[in-house]
Formats: structure tokens, C-alpha cells, sequence
């Protein structure tokens, strides 16, 4: 697989060592300083570009790699409230796309685990729940990404109405209380708390390294290539 990596930060760095260990081939590095560079002759040889950037930049990152022809695996957070005309465009095109609030196999576990708790959990009107998700003091957004999926995956669950939890609307869908914390280095902690007058219940993963995030992304990658459609980690699962 020829690979282009976006993004060279911490995780390119990560990616683009997993990659070579996995027998692939990077054939393009975008970074801040040549982001010019991404265009269809640069892609022209690439088989599945990996981007992890900024809020501010990813979506023309993915929208340049849709339109030229090349699948993304996007792993960027923070601004998804732009992603369906992504996925639009990616339909349009018939091009391949993949995207993840978090590629670490454990949160994806997390998740499922969230969704069916969150439905068990709906019977019973004694418990409210809240949020905390910790990350280090480089990461812009805030809640984080996997922090607002659990959120919604809760919300989508809930049938009774009760004081912690409305109805989501489109311009926040995260009403369950998220406390963000921003801590040294921290690659990611997440938990989900439901707490009566009696007793309290919590799911909780954390995040050792960043190896386990580039990982995913790259066999994500490997899934996605050859590919055409949209696709998520419960695709991959």
C-alpha cells in the first residue's frame, strides 16, 4: 500500500512508523510547511492518505483528497459538524473515506459498551450521568471528539426525559455534562459516571501511548483500500 500521510505532527510520526513496519510505502508527507503540495499530482500515486491535522484544516485536507480521487482515513476532531458534506461529496465522487473520533480498539470496545449500558440504564430513573475525558495541552478541541460520541450515543438511547438530559439539538448535542481536562501529556482518559443517592457506576478507559491510536488509523487504511463508500470503525469491527 502506498500511503500519504497529513498531518506530520506526534501521530504522522507514529503512523508513518507503523506503516514502514507493516510493509507499506510513504510516498507523501504534508505537513504546515507544504500543504501546497496536496494536489493530484502529488496523489496521483497514492493509495489511502491518513489525515490527522487540526479542526481548521481538515476538512479542506479530506475534501482535496475526495476530489482527486484518493480514499482518506481522517482521524481529526472538532469539526464534524461539517463531516455529512463530506460524505456527500465522497458519495458524488464514488470515492472511499473513513472516518473515527478515536481509533484505539479499546475506546471502539468502550463504545459498544456505552451504547448497551445507556440502554440498560434507561430503565431506571434513580441515576444521572456525567462525563470527564482528560488529553494533553496541545489538543484544540474540547469536549474531545470520543467524549461528544459517547455523549450522543447515550442521548440516542434515552427515552425518559429527566434533569440531565433534553432532547439534543443541532447546535449541541453533548447536553450530558462533560468535564474537559487538559494535563501535561496526557494521550486520552474518558469515563462515564452514573451516580445515585446509593451507589455509583463508571466506565472508564485510558489511553497508555499514542501506538495505540496510529495503529488503528493504519489498519484502517489497509481495510479502506480498494475500496469506494463511507465507512466507520463499527464497519471494521
Amino acid at each position: 500500500m502506498k500511503a500519504a500521510i497529513i498531518g506530520y505532527g506526534k501521530m504522522g510520526h507514529e503512523i508513518e512508523k507503523i506503516l514502514k513496519a507493516r510493509g507499506h510505502e510513504v510516498t507523501l508527507i504534508i505537513d504546515i510547511d507544504n500543504s501546497s503540495e496536496l494536489n493530484a499530482e502529488n496523489l496521483a500515486n497514492v493509495d489511502v492518505a491518513i489525515e490527522f491535522t487540526t479542526p481548521s484544516t481538515a476538512y479542506n485536507n479530506i475534501r482535496t483528497c475526495l476530489e482527486c480521487g484518493t480514499a482518506v482515513v481522517s482521524g481529526t476532531t472538532g469539526w464534524t459538524n461539517r463531516l455529512a458534506e463530506l460524505q456527500e461529496l465522497c458519495r458524488e465522487k464514488g470515492g472511499a473515506m473513513f472516518y473515527a473520533s478515536n481509533y484505539s480498539l479499546g475506546v471502539n470496545l468502550m463504545f459498544r459498551l456505552n451504547r448497551e449500558l445507556a440502554r440498560l440504564m434507561n430503565q431506571f430513573s434513580g441515576y444521572e450521568v456525567s462525563m470527564s475525558e482528560t488529553h494533553h495541552t496541545e489538543k484544540k478541541d474540547a469536549p474531545s471528539g470520543t467524549a461528544v460520541t459517547l455523549a450522543e450515543d447515550i442521548i440516542s438511547r434515552i427515552e425518559r426525559k429527566t434533569g440531565w438530559v433534553n432532547e439534543p439539538t443541532t447546535e449541541d448535542k453533548s447536553l450530558i455534562p462533560i468535564e474537559s481536562l487538559r494535563i501535561g501529556m496526557n494521550p486520552g482518559e474518558h469515563s462515564v459516571v452514573y451516580t445515585s443517592e446509593d451507589d455509583v457506576l463508571e466506565i472508564r478507559h485510558s489511553i497508555k501511548n499514542r501506538r495505540t491510536l496510529a495503529q488503528g488509523a493504519v489498519v484502517a487504511a489497509e481495510f479502506l483500500c480498494g475500496k469506494q463508500g463511507i465507512y466507520t470503525m463499527e464497519d471494521l469491527f
